[in-house]
């Protein structure tokens, strides 16, 4: 028996699939597929999230670029150049300064994109019935599960 995935909630091997307290053997199923679930809680507030974080991080360069071109529109009217000039520095400097701070927030943009926004289902058509297995709106999840049924149903289909 080979195992092709395996977490909390689904294990899929080479003879069936565990999932949501069900079993299905895979000699049994017929046809497999994948749908667009209805959207939950979870993935508007993590669309929501991601929107609210792009935002903040968004603004500080926008409000960067304000201030400067503000000190240089100033310092053109009154011809002082070199104040205006350690000011861009020294906002430099703090920007480079404080880049590796924006590893936290990037890492949860990036772990957001890779949980979808929408919630996905995966269904088996076996003895005639149709059974929805898993749903999740963990798209790396599901891609992961919907790949490991895919190969277990063609090894299954090899084998025959």
């Amino acid at each position: 028996m080979a195992l092709y995935y395996r977490d909390d909630a689904v294990q899929v091997t080479s003879d069936a699939i565990h999932a949501g307290g069900r079993v299905v053997a895979l000699a049994d199923v017929t046809y497999v597929w994948h749908e667009r679930g209805t959207t939950t809680l979870a993935v508007r507030g993590r669309v929501l999230g991601r929107g609210v974080l792009v935002l903040l991080l968004s603004l500080p360069p926008l409000v960067a670029v304000v201030c400067v071109l503000s000190l240089a529109w100033s310092a053109q009217d009154r011809g002082e150049w070199k104040l205006a000039l350690i000011i861009v520095a020294a906002f430099v400097v703090i920007g480079l300064a404080l880049t590796p701070f924006l590893e936290l927030p990037l890492g949860w943009l990036d772990r957001s994109y890779e949980r979808g926004n929408r919630v996905h289902e995966l269904w088996v058509q076996h003895h005639g019935r149709e059974t929805m297995l898993v749903r999740t709106p963990d798209a790396l999840r599901f891609g992961q599960i919907y790949r490991a049924v895919q190969r277990a149903v063609e090894q299954q289909t090899d084998s025959r």
